[in-house]
């Protein structure tokens, strides 16, 4: 398994627009493709509570590219992303990582 951690800084206020996107469509679309995550996170105390960080599972590398090009190039999610910026951009930063559990990691 890989994992990819996934941070979203949002624009001021846009954060419950980003968690209501995620739990009413994302997911959703994320099932029926594959992806599978691995947790979710807001931020209590640190750099920005505009920010949200999740991890995803993945089997590979190639695992990853065939069902994220799926994902977003999935017409409900395309849909869902547009009706969610209807009042405005959402993201002002998106940043992600592969990550691989150590030998000694309790997520492996």
């Amino acid at each position: 398994m890989i994992y990819e951690l996934r941070i979203y800084d949002c624009l001021p206020g846009r954060l419950p627009a980003l968690l209501n996107r995620f739990a009413e469509h994302t997911l959703a679309i994320w099932d029926k493709h594959g992806i599978k995550q691995a947790g979710f996170f807001t931020t209590i105390v640190g750099e920005s509570s505009q920010r949200l960080t999740y991890l995803i599972a993945w089997e590979s590398l190639a695992d990853r590219e065939v069902k994220w090009k799926a994902f977003t190039t999935d017409p409900a999610w395309l849909k869902a992303r547009d009706e969610s910026e209807r009042d405005g951009q959402i993201l002002a930063n998106i940043s992600s990582q592969l990550l691989s559990p150590t030998a000694f990691s309790a997520v492996k």
